[in-house]
């Protein structure tokens, strides 16, 4: 079978997504890989393919359990035979599955890369042909990546180890040019096909709001939107507590997940979570990664997270789907305080100690780009995209920056003084110093340095403290102050040559809410908004029945079929086999244990509704439309 015809038999697909093909060729020709994809871009599928199609095992190295029961079910429901091997599973069931694998029962296994020491492990791994060796969140593998697990250089040696050295491919949402080349020198890659996609995730919308009352926000935000699921992000386990308990007591369908919860506790609330009983989790960044959970409708991070790399990953759980979904970022100061204090406290076991203050360093560079984010008032999608060296063009008028009313405020003689107080201080302080000297606060810490000495104490006291952290950041941003890495970072003189040019001017923005909500990019639109009232009704007794089977199956409703493939069924209407493997999403696997049922639940409702219209061509002057046809 061709790479179209597995896509097709198994996935479902009539056709490969950006980068997919490119990939999947370079695999089968021999060549090692090094994949960068955007969350929902298909990255799963640029192994699995090839996996089906070379003549031996396909190891997958993946960091969480989690992902791999969730990748095992899906194969499996796909009718391809795969294994996952991890502390999840007893000593008698790991020996189990090895056997079967060696007996060529399973074509893809999963391992955590604690299990690559194993002896048990590498007795199996010299009895069988081990084709290709696939590299799950690669950037774990790189020291400079913002998620370095020391384990994952265990997959060096025991490739090294290997009779016949296998294909390697790695894959990853988050890399940097550094992280990037770090991943392809670690791991060893030969002359590898380098495919970077893009960090562009076009359906969804970035917002950032600087607000106090947070938990305000949220309990309106969810109360104006009770059917969607969505995830709460929190920097500690106290904050996770708190907001869940808040929630509950308003009716939420809640559930929350950190680790200071119980094994059973955190499986119970995932599993609530995926399956839809509970729509809506808080969480610390412990949860999420792997969660293939297709129809997440919202992120919401309660605080600022510590590096862009973080943020773009949780926030890309959101709309894996395709579907139009947002991600919001409620800031305050107070973020980057909680933040510093657990780099702070960062666990650098494993790391050698001439390297720790290297990576503290980044890890405040991250920081502080990370709050350039909350800060900026220019387009949130061209700061991503940015940071991750994509080129930008004008802005994306599909995020929250770009839906604001500015009005500019010229600031040159307040950024002069902010230079002066610089200089006084000598570079000896941080920003919280020079924001007190400036606005002349009253300070113990002020006291002891004799800042009411300085000719700049005081110069811009009819300022706020918000405006002028503003002007600071953006000071920073076109290079007239520098902000060093250090743990006790402080600011220094940059670039002033232009200032002192007279007709040099230092403009801030500052926003108030725009009234009409949003226009969407690249007219991007639900695909429910597609389906009229009666193809909704039939899109929620598909819901239902897919509900009925997960239960049945003990799946996560998503795996028997994604919300994307039931809208699919409601436009095109299958009435028998050959019109269902035509519905994006069917494959044959999937058909013959599911197929039958939603057919008849398609034809029992066009029997209650014969004249019924389920959807309208976008082209609102077409006349195409899709009816139920009287059986």
């Amino acid at each position: 079978m061709s790479p179209e015809e597995i896509l097709k038999q198994y996935f479902g697909y009539d056709s490969f997504r950006e980068g997919q093909g490119t990939i999947i060729n370079a695999i089968l020709e021999g060549r090692d890989v090094l994949a960068v994809m955007p969350t929902g871009a298909g990255k799963s599928i640029c192994y699995q393919v090839p996996a089906l199609m070379l003549p031996g095992i396909t190891i997958v190295i993946s960091p969480l359990i989690s992902l791999m029961q969730d990748q095992v079910k899906s194969l499996n429901d796909n009718g391809i035979h795969a294994a996952y091997i991890n502390s999840s599973l007893s000593d008698s069931q790991i020996s189990r599955a090895l056997t079967a694998a060696a007996n060529g029962q399973y074509k893809i296994i999963y391992v955590a890369p604690e299990r690559l020491e194993s002896q048990e492990f590498l007795d199996f791994s010299r009895r069988v042909h081990i084709s290709m060796v696939t590299v799950d969140e690669a950037h774990c593998i790189s020291q400079w990546g913002q998620d370095f697990r020391p384990s994952y250089l265990k997959i060096v040696d025991f490739v090294k180890g290997l009779e016949h050295r296998p294909i390697l491919s790695a894959f990853t949402a988050t890399a940097t040019e550094e992280v990037k080349n770090d991943i392809a020198c670690i791991l060893g890659l030969k002359e590898p096909r380098i495919v970077v996609t893009g960090f562009d995730r076009e359906n969804l919308y970035y917002q950032v709001e600087n607000i106090r009352r947070k938990d305000d926000y949220i309990v309106s935000y969810i109360e104006k939107h009770p059917e969607d699921s969505g995830i709460i992000y929190c920097a500690t386990r106290k904050n996770v507590d708190t907001l869940q308990e808040l929630l509950f007591t308003r009716g939420v369908p809640v559930t929350k997940y950190h680790a200071g919860l119980d094994n059973e506790t955190r499986k119970k609330n995932q599993e609530d979570f995926i399956y839809d009983r509970a729509p809506v989790i808080v969480a610390t960044n412990a949860f999420g990664m792997g969660i293939d959970k297709s129809n997440v409708r919202y992120v919401i991070h309660y605080n600022m997270p510590q590096s862009m790399e973080n943020y773009y990953q949780e926030a890309g759980r959101a709309g894996r789907d395709g579907e139009p979904s947002t991600c919001i970022l409620l800031f305050s100061a107070q973020d980057i305080m909680i933040n510093k204090f657990l780099l702070e406290r960062k666990d650098f076991s494993g790391v050698e100690p001439e390297d720790v203050e290297l990576i503290r360093q980044r890890d405040i560079k991250r920081l502080q780009v990370m709050e350039g984010y909350c800060r900026t008032t220019g387009c949130l999608r061209n700061y991503i995209l940015t940071y991750f060296g994509e080129k930008t063009g004008v802005p994306c008028d599909h995020c929250g920056n770009c839906h604001r009313e500015y009005r500019e405020v010229d600031l040159t003689d307040a950024a002069k003084s902010v230079i002066n107080c610089v200089f006084e201080t000598k570079g000896r302080y941080g920003l919280t110093i020079v924001l007190g000297i400036l606005l002349g606060a009253n300070r113990a810490r002020l006291k002891e340095i004799h800042a009411e000495t300085y000719k700049t104490y005081g110069v811009l006291k009819d300022r706020s403290e918000a405006e002028l952290r503003l002007l600071i950041s953006q000071m920073i941003q076109e290079g007239y102050l520098h902000q060093t890495e250090d743990r006790y970072s402080v600011l220094k003189m940059g670039d002033i040559t232009p200032l002192r040019d007279e007709n040099t001017r230092v403009i801030i923005r500052t926003y108030e809410e725009k009234e009409p909500a949003r226009k969407a990019r690249s007219a991007k639109r639900k695909s429910t908004d597609a389906l009229t009232s009666a193809g909704y009704d039939l899109f929620e007794k598909l819901r239902a029945l897919r509900l009925a089977i997960a239960r049945e199956e003990a799946l996560p409703p998503y795996i028997v079929f994604s919300d994307k493939t039931l809208i699919d069924m409601c436009t095109k209407l299958p009435k028998d086999r050959a019109s269902m493997l035509n519905v994006s999403g069917v494959g044959a696997a999937k058909f013959e244990k599911y197929g039958q049922r939603f057919l008849d639940e398609i034809g029992a409702f066009s029997l209650q509704h014969p004249e019924a219209v389920t959807s309208i061509s976008e082209d609102e002057n077409s006349e195409k439309q899709s009816k139920i046809v009287e059986l």
